[in-house]
C-alpha cells in the first residue's frame, strides 16, 4: 500500500547518532514557520477502545477523501512510513485542509460527501463504536482538551470523536450524529535561535474541537448561517420519502417513520472547518508533548508504589539467597572438610587413606573410593555427612532429555534479553519516545535481528555442552523456531484482519520485507554466532565428571514437582510487575495512540524483575537438588519463565474486567497477541533463570571440588 518502507536498521543508526538531542525524532530538526507559510495537515486513522480494528481515515466512505493537492514544499500526498508505522496500522495522507501560519479562518467549506445506505451503515458503526480520529500537524496528533479533576491544569487526549449518540426523549430511540465541523486551534510561539530572530514561529499545540451541524440553513458557499448557536446536529439517517410512504400506506392510519423505499437514496454530509492561531509562551517546544501526559502524571504515586513493592519482594529474596550461600552451602562444604580432618581412615590392604585420596581427587572422590579403601564404620560415618545436594554430584551435569530443543530456546531467549534491554535503554535515554512514531517497533525489530548473533552463540555453546554434534542443524532450529512461530501466527491473524479491511492488516509487500529480514539477515547472523560459539569457543567445562549410571530420584514433595514448582515460583516475579503491567496494558489495549512514556519506572521494574527471576530460580534449583533430584536443566528454565503463565492469566482477567471489546476478530487478536507476548516474556525470563541456575550449580559443585 505504501512504498518506501524504511528498514529499521537505518532508524537505529540514526537514533544512536542523535542521543545528545534525543527527545525528538532522530534526524528531525525543529520545524519553524514564517507568517503566511502553509502548514500541512495529515489524516491518519480511526481507532476505538471497544475494538482492536483500526481503519484508515482517508478510506472511510463518509468523509472527504484527499484529492492529492499538495502545499508548497510537499512533493507527495502520502508520507513515507517506516516499518513500525506500517505494522501499527498508520496510514498517513495529506489532507485538503488549508492552514496558513497566523491566518485565522472563522469558517471554510471543505466538501460535501454523498453517502449511500452502505456508507451510512458504516458511519453508524464508527460513531456507535466510539471511534476517534487521529490527525497530525507538525508531528503532533490532534488532541481533545480536558482539565484535571481539581481544574488546576489542562491536558490533552490524542484524537477526537467522530460523532456521538443520544436518545430521543419522547420515544427513547437512539440517534447517531456525525461531527461534520471541526475547529482547529494551533498554538505557537517564537522559534528559538536564528529563526526566532527572523520572526519565525514553532507549533507547540494542536487542539481539535468538534461539532455536529445540520445540512440545512446554509448559504450558497455551503457554510452554516450560524456556527455558534447550533440548534440541531446532523443525524445519520436518510429521511423517508413521504409521498411514496403515503401512497403505500394509503389504507393505513400508521405510517412508519424510519422506512425508506428508495435504495438509491443518499445522505449529503457537508464538512466545514475553522482555524485559529493562538500564541502560547508558557510552553517550550521541547516540552510540547508534556500536555499529553499531564493526566498520567497523577498516577506517579502508583508507579512509586509498584517500585517499592518490587524492592520489598526482591529484598526478601536476596536475603534468602544470601542465607543459602553464606550459611547453608558454605556450612555444608565446611562440615565436609572438618569431618574429613577429624576422621582419618586406614586402608585394609595398605592402600591410600581417604585423606590422601581427597588431596588427590577432591572430597567428592571419597564417595567413589570409600567402598574399597575405608573400613565399614568409617564409611557409614562419612555417608551420614554426605546428604542432600551433595549426593547427586555425579549426575547434576548429566545432559537433559530433549537438549536439542532446550538449546535453541535458550538462544532465542538471549536474543530477546538483548532486544528488551536495548529498547528500555534507548527509551530511558529519550531516543524512543512518542514523537518517534513507530520507532519502538522499528528499533525493536532491528535489535532482534542484530541479536541473532547472540542467539546463535548461546544456543551453540549450550548445545555443545549437552554433547551435540550437528551444530548446523541446531543453528537452523534456533533461527527458525521462535521467529517462524511468530511469523506464522501473525500471518494467520492477518488473514482475519484483511477480511475486515482494517488498516492494521499488514500489506503483502511488508510481509515479504519481514520475510526477507528474517531469512536473509537474521538467519545468517544466527549462523555466524553459532559457528563462533561451537567451533571457536566450545562447551562450558564442568568441575565434576558424570557417572555412567544415573542415580534414582526419590519421591518428591508436592511443592518441588514440575507444575507446582513452576506456578509457585512464577507467582513471585509476577508480584513484582503486576502493578506496572496495568499501565502497559492500558497503553496498548485502551489508549490506541500508544503514548506510554514512563520508561524510567518500566526500566526499574525490569531490572528488579531480572534480579527476582535470578533469585527465585536459584532458590528453586537449590531446593530441587536438596531433594536429590538432579534433573534441574529444564526445571530451571521453566521456573524462570513460570510467571508467564500468570501474565497470560492477568491478560484474560484484564479482558473480562477492564475492556469492552466487541466482535470475534477483536477478541481473537487480543488473546493471540497476549499469548505471543506471554511466550516472548517466558522465553526471556526462562533464559535468565536457566543461566543463573547453571552458574549457581557450577559454583557450588566447583567449590566442593576445589576443597
Amino acid at each position: 500500500m505504501h512504498g518506501d518502507v524504511r528498514f529499521s536498521c537505518l532508524l537505529l543508526l540514526c537514533g544512536l547518532c542523535s542521543i545528545a538531542n534525543a527527545f525528538y525524532i532522530p534526524g528531525w530538526s525543529i520545524k519553524s514557520y514564517s507568517d503566511g507559510e502553509s502548514i500541512p495537515l495529515f489524516v491518519n486513522k480511526v481507532y476505538s477502545d471497544n475494538t482492536q480494528l483500526q481503519f484508515a481515515y482517508s478510506e472511510l466512505p463518509f468523509v472527504c477523501p484527499p484529492t492529492g493537492r499538495r502545499p508548497a514544499g510537499h512533493n507527495s500526498a502520502t508520507l513515507s512510513l517506516n516499518l513500525g508505522e506500517v505494522l501499527r496500522g498508520d496510514r498517513i495522507m495529506l489532507s485538503d485542509y488549508e492552514l496558513v501560519m497566523g491566518r485565522d479562518e472563522e469558517a471554510r467549506y471543505l466538501c460535501s460527501a454523498k453517502v449511500d445506505r452502505a456508507g451510512l451503515e458504516r458511519a453508524k458503526e464508527v460513531v456507535k463504536g466510539g471511534y476517534v480520529a487521529e490527525w497530525i500537524v507538525d508531528n503532533l496528533p490532534g488532541a481533545t482538551s480536558f482539565v484535571t479533576t481539581d481544574k488546576s491544569r489542562k491536558y490533552y487526549a490524542a484524537g477526537f470523536k467522530m460523532g456521538y449518540e443520544t436518545f430521543d426523549a419522547a420515544t427513547g430511540r437512539p440517534e447517531l450524529f456525525i461531527n461534520n465541523h471541526v475547529t482547529l486551534v494551533i498554538r505557537h510561539r517564537l522559534a528559538p535561535g536564528r529563526d526566532g530572530q527572523q520572526g519565525k514561529r514553532v507549533i507547540v499545540g494542536f487542539e481539535v474541537y468538534t461539532k455536529s451541524i445540520e445540512a440545512g440553513n446554509r448559504n450558497e458557499s455551503g457554510l452554516p448561517l450560524d456556527l455558534h448557536n447550533v440548534e440541531k446536529g446532523l443525524e445519520l439517517r436518510i429521511s423517508p420519502n413521504r409521498t411514496e410512504l403515503e401512497h403505500r400506506y394509503a389504507d393505513s392510519s400508521y405510517i412508519p417513520e424510519d422506512e425508506d423505499l428508495d435504495d438509491s437514496a443518499t445522505l449529503t454530509i457537508p464538512y466545514t472547518y475553522s482555524v485559529y492561531f493562538r500564541e502560547d509562551d508558557k510552553l517550550e517546544w521541547q516540552n510540547r508533548w508534556d500536555m499529553y501526559f499531564v493526566n498520567q502524571e497523577d498516577s506517579s504515586t502508583i508507579h512509586w508504589l509498584a517500585i517499592i513493592n518490587s524492592l520489598v519482594i526482591s529484598g526478601l529474596l536476596t536475603a534468602v539467597v544470601a542465607v543459602i550461600f553464606a550459611r547453608t552451602v558454605r556450612g555444608d562444604i565446611k562440615s565436609y572438610k572438618d569431618g574429613d580432618l577429624e576422621k582419618p581412615k586406614k586402608s585394609k590392604k595398605g592402600g591410600k587413606s581417604p585423606r590422601k585420596s581427597a588431596e588427590k581427587n577432591g572430597l567428592l572422590g571419597q564417595l567413589d573410593e570409600a567402598e574399597g579403601d575405608a573400613d565399614i564404620s568409617s564409611d557409614e560415618e562419612l555417608l551420614e555427612d554426605i546428604t542432600g545436594w551433595k549426593l547427586v554430584h555425579g549426575d547434576v551435569f548429566r545432559p537433559p532429555p530433549y537438549g536439542g530443543l532446550l538449546a535453541p530456546l535458550v538462544g532465542s531467549g538471549s536474543q530477546l534479553v538483548f532486544m528488551a534491554s536495548g529498547l528500555l535503554l534507548l527509551s530511558c535515554l529519550g531516543v524512543l519516545n512518542p514523537s518517534f512514531r513507530g520507532g519502538f517497533i522499528s528499533v525493536g525489530i532491528a535489535l532482534f535481528i542484530f541479536a541473532g548473533m547472540f542467539s546463535g552463540y548461546f544456543s551453540a555453546r549450550v548445545y555443545k555442552t549437552f554433547g551435540g554434534q550437528r551444530w548446523q542443524k541446531n543453528v537452523v532450529i534456533t533461527g527458525t523456531l521462535i521467529p517462524g512461530l511468530l511469523f506464522a501466527t501473525i500471518f494467520i491473524l492477518n488473514l482475519f484482519v484483511w477480511a475486515q479491511a482494517s488498516s492494521t492488516a499488514i500489506p503483502f509487500g511488508t510481509l515479504i520485507a519481514l520475510l526477507a529480514l528474517w531469512l536473509l539477515i537474521q538467519l545468517p547472523l544466527v549462523y555466524v554466532g553459532g559457528w563462533y560459539g561451537y567451533e571457536r569457543v566450545g562447551a562450558w567445562t564442568h568441575p565434576i565428571k558424570t557417572n555412567a549410571i544415573a542415580r534414582q530420584i526419590p519421591p518428591q514433595t508436592w511443592y518441588t514437582r514440575g507444575l507446582q514448582a513452576i506456578l509457585l515460583a512464577g507467582l513471585i516475579p509476577f508480584a513484582v510487575i503486576f502493578i506496572e503491567l496495568l499501565f502497559v496494558f492500558k497503553s496498548v489495549w485502551q489508549d490506541k495512540s500508544g503514548y506510554y512514556y514512563v520508561f524510567g519506572f518500566l526500566g526499574a521494574c525490569f531490572a528488579i524483575l531480572m534480579v527476582c527471576v535470578v533469585e527465585v530460580t536459584i532458590v528453586a534449583t537449590y531446593a530441587q537438588l536438596c531433594a536429590e533430584n538432579h534433573r534441574w536443566w529444564w526445571q530451571s528454565f521453566l521456573v524462570g519463565g513460570g510467571s508467564a503463565v500468570w501474565v497470560f492469566a492477568y491478560c484474560a482477567w484484564y479482558f473480562c474486567a477492564r475492556l469492552r471489546v466487541e466482535g470475534f476478530v477483536s477478541g481473537l487478536l487480543f488473546f493471540a497477541y497476549s499469548f505471543l507476548a506471554s511466550l516472548v516474556y517466558g522465553l526471556l525470563t526462562g533464559t535468565v533463570g536457566f543461566l543463573a541456575a547453571y552458574a549457581f550449580v557450577r559454583r557450588i559443585y566447583g567449590a566442593i571440588k576445589a576443597d
